[in-house]
């Protein structure tokens, strides 16, 4: 009677196509990247026309200070965090190499014993050696593909996370050493101004000794000059914090010869009087930057990359966590030459082949694999609205610096013209003490007013400058390629 191989061969084909679909059902499940959260522009962002992008333009182009490029470059090769993120991606390299070794069979050369009771009192010996593969599974469902996937899109993220890391660097370097620059500043001007109220105490003093002044004159301008003497010391420590900032981001002590632009460029001398010229100067002079687009940020942030590389890896490792529900087939093999005495084994051995397919299907786990699924999407929505926030803390970065550019030239301006008219109203004020018109209260008024008037001037500037590095950062500036040895 003739075998019917047909429906046979109908049956087979049958499972294998089965076997396909489930297979495409487990390792094809398309990846969609999650709408962006945000406006679709940045308010105030109206860009100069024909200026760069900050990712186009590196930062040694952006910041003209050699003093601050010699900083900056001491920080990229001596930072300790920016080295620990170097250090995260050899090791995620390290681990995305692993898993993809786990698709490729692992052969080695063994030597082996087996001793099988035949009888009472009896048995048979049987030695092997050659090359082996143990337990080699082949991945028909997609399970070591995917966590291969999901350690290749870690490793990713952390080259993305060093990225933003050394960004984030320069902008706190640069930050640091405009922190010095205004210390500086202040410094001189408060100087300035102890120096100042001594020679008004000195004057009021003589005038009391006289009987031409009040001892509530005396204790008045007493009172300013330790205020500014005290003033002086805090500023002298925070100038000492400061500076002790800017060692930690180096990662050295500075460098050997290192010296800040002389300070009181942007004071008055004498007794403090007269308009305040630009303070901070010199300083980094940096362009304007066009906003762009919020979409923009996907591609020029280096955090929201690393974030989608992990919703990434938390989409691999979905599907390998929906792998584990179909069968795992492995492959036990051998091939080399066996003999039933040790000594003969190389000599007189005879060729050997073995291989052994075992196929696992889970029937009854108690919940393991639908709880790894279960996990595994929980670890998946978490990382989409990590990644969803990522992308709104950058929309929100981007607007806030933006609306520091749109503000602080007019509040400069503005502050700047309240410094020049508290100026004249003190060289008014002292005149007319000197002529016994006005009273030293009016003086001492005009006086600490003039002071904070000029102290708000210097912040203000700072906080002006500082902007313009937030925002070349925020807007994915900074970042340059190391230079290789």
């Amino acid at each position: 009677m003739k075998p019917k191989t047909g429906p046979v061969r109908a049956c087979g084909l049958m499972a294998a196509l089965c076997a396909n679909l489930l297979a495409a059902c487990v390792t094809q499940v398309p990846y969609e990247r999650p709408p962006a959260p945000v406006a679709a522009t940045f308010p105030n962002g109206v860009a100069a026309s024909g200026s760069k992008t900050a990712v186009q333009i590196d930062w040694q182009d952006y910041f003209n200070d050699a003093r601050l490029k010699t900083l900056i470059d001491a920080a990229l090769r001596n930072n300790r965090d920016l080295r620990l993120a170097a250090l995260n991606i050899e090791q995620a390299r390290a681990q995305a190499q692993i898993r993809r070794a786990d698709l490729y069979p692992s052969v080695g050369i063994g030597l082996s014993g087996t001793r099988t009771p035949t009888g009472p009192g009896s048995a048979s010996t049987l030695y092997s050696a050659g090359f082996s593969v143990t337990g080699w599974e082949a991945d028909f469902f997609g399970r070591l593909a995917s966590l291969k996937d999901s350690a290749l899109a870690q490793y990713l993220a952390s080259e993305n996370s060093r990225q933003a890391a050394h960004i984030s660097l320069v902008g706190a370097v640069v930050n640091a050493y405009l922190n010095l620059l205004a210390d500086e500043e202040l410094l001189s001007l408060t100087r300035q101004t102890l120096l100042t109220r001594e020679d008004s105490y000195r004057l009021t003093r003589l005038r009391f000794d006289n009987g031409a002044s009040s001892e509530i004159d005396l204790r008045q301008a007493e009172s300013l000059s330790e205020g500014a003497r005290a003033t002086l010391a805090q500023l002298q420590r925070q100038r000492a914090l400061d500076e002790n900032a800017l060692v930690l981001l180096l990662g050295q002590p500075l460098p050997t010869g290192f010296d800040l632009p002389a300070a009181g460029s942007g004071s008055s001398a004498g007794a403090g009087v007269g308009a305040l010229a630009q303070p901070l100067q010199p300083a980094p002079v940096m362009a304007e930057l066009p906003a762009g687009l919020p979409s923009d940020l996907l591609a020029n942030r280096p955090d929201i990359r690393a974030a989608e590389q992990q919703l990434l890896a938390a989409h691999a490792n979905m599907g390998a966590a929906r792998a584990a529900f179909f069968p795992r087939i492995s492959l036990t093999g051998s091939l080399g030459l066996a003999s039933s005495e040790l000594s003969g084994l190389l000599q007189s051995g005879a060729f050997a082949f073995s291989a052994v397919a075992q196929a696992l299907l889970p029937i009854f786990d108690a919940g393991r694999n639908q709880a790894g699924l279960e996990a595994a999407q929980a670890s998946r929505d978490s990382a989409i609205a990590q990644y969803e926030k990522a992308i709104q803390v950058a929309f929100r970065e981007v607007a806030d610096a933006l609306a520091g550019r749109a503000t602080y030239g007019e509040q400069l301006r503005a502050q700047q013209a309240q410094a020049d008219a508290e100026a004249v109203r003190l060289r008014l004020a002292d005149l007319r003490y000197r002529n016994g018109v006005a009273s030293y209260l009016d003086l001492l008024d005009a006086q600490r007013s003039l002071f904070a008037a000029r102290q708000a001037v210097l912040l203000t500037r700072l906080a002006q400058l500082q902007n313009q590095v937030v925002l070349y950062k925020v807007l994915g500036g900074g970042w340059s390629q190391p230079a290789r040895n």
